[in-house]
């Protein structure tokens, strides 16, 4: 049954990440400049946030179906919206901020349900919950970007046919869900605490989490977002299909990403931070790349830079979840979740901050703001490595996903 809820995952993150190659057509064919194409980028994070933070501590109360249904239905509804206003920048941010919200119950909800089914499952590895969590979300990201960016390349109705098509699978996603069992029952209302006390995650002040998987988080989606919006902007110039690049780029970034999740379980040491310094280094090295790619203006070296700021992206987000299963209790393994993505979603601002300084003040070149975001990433290194074995969660503090799969991580 895990596999239903992991559907509705890659469909969700499908719909918030097929307008990335399109940001090239966006600026090309409807006329709007780079800085507002990438807040358009960026827009769906205003529905990302309340998604997350509301949707984990609703679906405590209520249970998770009642929480994730309406997922697969919003994103539906911003498809419709985006594919019927590619002319109107109110209509791209309402349809923008429709699939962030589609999206935030997807990652928050749909995470720990994912992971709570995974219980069930007598076959089920180590970290087993979190990596099908990242990898449903990875396989929606590259492929709804890879098939959007060939579609709008080579096909009919550039602007909208990709979301018709997202629109067709969704609804096969919703459905599927509909027979999942549920894992949390709704609380009685009697037992119910105000929701404003919900919200609260106490986890989220764990030493473990602002030391070691705070400083990690933006650096989830800030070299995703590298790797296949600013990369490809900055590219457009050497290629002659700029929405073929702008979606090979996507899907090799993002496939990077997958295939390293899918090692996840080998680099993850419970007992320090091998798996987030690896991250890490990742994106040190792929910022570096980017710069280089940046300066030398060569396809073959963007190529690998999205490779290596991918790679990057995957191991931050696979081992970004097994540290906070590891942090968080039952009660706050939704909410800790929605606190760990809202903070990778910063993130995505990148795209908009660099193309704003780029205009602002063309002194500044976008090798030197990659070569900044590698001594960035670099102080981050430093800071895990110091914090190596500090302040690890006890047994006490286990998550479902952990506990029940007898890792007996500390």
């Amino acid at each position: 049954m895990w596999l239903a809820v992991a559907a509705t995952m890659f469909v969700v993150a499908w719909g918030g990440n097929e307008f990335t190659p399109l940001l090239v057509m966006y600026r090309s064919d409807h006329g709007f400049s780079p800085v507002v194409v990438d807040v358009f980028l960026f827009a769906y994070v205003f529905g990302i946030v309340p998604g997350l933070l509301l949707g984990g501590p609703l679906s405590d109360r209520l249970g998770r179906r009642p929480v994730l249904l309406p997922a697969p239905l919003l994103t539906i509804a911003g498809s419709a919206v985006l594919a019927a206003g590619a002319d109107s920048a109110v209509a791209i941010v309402v349809g923008r901020i429709l699939c962030g919200v589609a999206l935030g119950l997807a990652m928050a909800v749909g995470g720990s349900w994912l992971s709570e089914l995974t219980r069930w499952d007598r076959t089920a590895r180590p970290g087993a919950g979190a990596r099908r969590a990242a990898m449903s979300l990875t396989a929606g990201f590259g492929l709804g970007a890879g098939v959007a960016g060939a579609l709008a390349q080579w096909a009919p109705w550039p602007s909208g046919l990709s979301y018709a098509l997202h629109i067709a699978i969704s609804v096969g996603a919703m459905l599927a869900l509909l027979r999942v069992p549920e894992t949390r029952p709704a609380q009685q209302k009697s037992d119910r605490r105000p929701l404003i006390a919900d919200l609260r995650i106490p986890a989220a002040g764990h030493r473990r989490f602002l030391f070691v998987v705070a400083p990690l988080a933006p650096w989830v989606f800030g070299s995703a977002a590298a790797a296949y919006a600013v990369l490809p902007a900055v590219m457009t110039s050497r290629t002659e299909l700029p929405l073929a690049f702008s979606a090979l780029m996507c899907v090799v970034g993002l496939g990077a990403g997958f295939l390293i999740q899918s090692l996840g379980r080998k680099i993850d040491a419970p007992r320090n931070s091998r798996a987030v310094l690896v991250a890490l280094l990742f994106v040190v090295a792929g910022m570096i790349a980017a710069a280089i790619a940046a300066h030398q203006l060569t396809v073959p070296i963007a190529i690998a830079a999205s490779v290596v700021l991918g790679c990057g992206y995957g191991m931050a987000l696979v081992s970004g979840l097994q540290e906070v299963q590891r942090i968080a209790g039952p009660d706050d393994l939704a909410g800790l979740t929605a606190v760990f993505y809202s903070l990778t979603y910063l993130g995505f601002a990148t795209p908009a901050v660099m193309a704003s300084l780029s205009e602002a003040f063309p002194a500044v070149t976008y090798p030197m703001m990659f070569g900044f975001g590698a001594l960035a990433a670099t102080a981050c290194v430093v800071l895990v490595v110091v914090k190596w074995t500090s302040h690890l969660p006890g047994r006490a503090t286990h998550t479902v996903d952990t506990h029940s799969d007898g890792s007996g991580a500390e």
